[in-house]
């Protein structure tokens, strides 16, 4: 690791007065060119802990990054996660408050609700299919307390900004028909996602690293080093495959699964 404890809380600091003022921060990858992906974790590690002080309970994970279109636009060859916390759960067609928010995205994914903890290494896709109780269609609300480009260097975020920045997740939204993983082949769940009854994106689950359920694995395996694990009763958002849909208040996202049912919120 390039930072010092005091450059990590720092950092964590300043993401979490961002949020809270609504105020973006300048890049920290600009802030700190020598900072590495272990840097960034330890970044996002260090405000979860100070939002759990502050009450926050964590409730699960999130995945990113998991299409190989992204991954090599941002020069890895890994996803990305974050940290689901209690406050970050909308109801399906309910509000979603725009003012506590600074620039918001939807993504359509699917959500993994586990029945055991789920503990690397070696994880596979089949001992996350053993280890689920259902998997359910999701939106995640993304936003960014990191500024995308820089107005001075015109410099474009990195994946060290993203993955500092809880890995710019800030909601998620459950709805649909809750189903049992093996109920379904999960690679051809689908979604078609409208913004204000237009549709905008498409896609299937198979982008998620050809099935949502490796990416589960590939997060039990990520953080076993660690000594964490998937715990029961935990919600995994497996990834997106759509591209992101950007949102203003006034906005209404609904992604519809077909047989599975959909999800939809308003941006209040």
């Amino acid at each position: 690791m390039a930072l010092s404890k005091d450059d990590i809380r720092g950092a964590a600091e300043r993401l979490d007065g961002a949020e809270k003022t609504r105020k973006q921060i300048r890049q920290l990858s600009l802030e700190y060119p020598r900072i590495t992906l272990d840097d960034a974790y330890a970044i996002q590690k260090a405000w979860v802990e100070m939002k759990v002080a502050q009450g926050r309970v964590v409730k699960g994970h999130k995945i990113g990054l998991t299409s190989k279109a992204m991954q090599s636009a941002l020069h890895i060859d890994e996803p990305d996660s974050g940290i689901l916390l209690d406050d970050m759960f909308f109801a399906d067609g309910g509000l979603v408050p725009t003012d506590r928010f600074i620039a918001t995205r939807v993504e359509a994914e699917l959500a993994f609700v586990m029945k055991h903890r789920l503990a690397g290494p070696n994880c596979t896709l089949f001992d996350v299919l053993n280890a689920t109780d259902f998997v359910v269609p999701a939106l995640e609300i993304l936003d960014t307390r990191v500024e995308r480009v820089d107005p001075e260097t015109k410099a474009t975020r990195k994946i060290f900004d993203t993955i500092a920045d809880n890995a710019a997740n800030a909601g998620i939204v459950l709805g649909g028909r809750p189903i049992r993983p093996l109920d379904a082949d999960l690679r051809w769940i689908g979604a078609l996602c409208f913004r204000n009854g237009q549709l905008e994106e498409t896609g299937l689950a198979a982008g998620v690293l050809n099935h949502p359920a490796t990416a589960v694995a590939w997060l039990a395996n990520k953080i076993a080093p660690n000594g964490l694990a998937l715990e029961a009763g935990q919600v995994v958002l497996a990834g997106s495959f759509i591209r992101p849909i950007e949102t203003r208040k006034g906005d209404t996202i609904q992604a519809d699964y077909g047989p599975y049912g959909s999800v939809s919120c308003y941006f209040a």
